[in-house]
């Protein structure tokens, strides 16, 4: 179904402009549940009034139950952070979609679908029970640990540590010979 453009006038009236006739809260609610994608905006201003009447049909109809009184006092208390809003709108968006989709898909599969899905419980936990608390001033991360230094090359000695490993061997060889020259001369005596 198409977008529906509907102004609403001061007396509270919503035109539907594609069909050229005044419409009711709930024949717009049914014209959405159809698939229809609206814009409502004022008659006179042009202001964008979208989303205080989709709120107004939630309200209206109940659906005001799928959001939490947790997630409602926070949305209040956090109204005027815009990073929040936008991520906030584009999460659930996502999540409905996915959901919508997931469901749909599984109905065709099996007639247990309807049963509801873990992730809709996690969702509705995550927001029941949210587990992050902004911290206004985090505390930084610790640096990661400095990587131990590498081996020495064995190829790279230098001309003292080959010096010194010279000397060792000509006085080993030096005590090697001594013994045996002594122990020769006492066997030959």
């Amino acid at each position: 179904m198409a977008s529906l453009l509907i102004k609403k006038y001061p007396n509270r009236r919503l035109y539907d402009t594609s069909e050229s006739q005044y419409i009711t809260l709930e024949q717009l609610e049914e014209r959405i549940l159809a698939g229809a994608d609206v814009q409502v905006v004022d008659a006179q201003t042009s202001e964008d009034l979208t989303q205080i009447t989709l709120l107004q049909i939630i309200e209206k109809n109940g659906a005001s139950q799928l959001l939490p009184v947790p997630l409602l006092l926070q949305l209040i208390r956090m109204r005027n952070d815009e990073a929040l809003a936008e991520f906030l709108g584009r999460f659930l968006a996502i999540a409905l979609e996915v959901y919508y989709h997931s469901r749909k898909g599984a109905q065709v599969i099996s007639p247990l679908a309807t049963l509801p899905f873990h992730a809709t419980s996690a969702l509705a936990r995550l927001l029941l029970h949210p587990p992050w608390h902004v911290d206004p001033y985090p505390t930084p991360a610790a640096p990661p640990p400095t990587p131990p230094p590498p081996p020495p090359d064995p190829t790279a000695s230098t001309s003292a540590e080959l010096a010194e490993l010279r000397r060792q061997i000509a006085e080993l060889r030096s005590t090697l010979k001594t013994p045996r020259s002594l122990s020769r001369r006492r066997r030959s005596g």
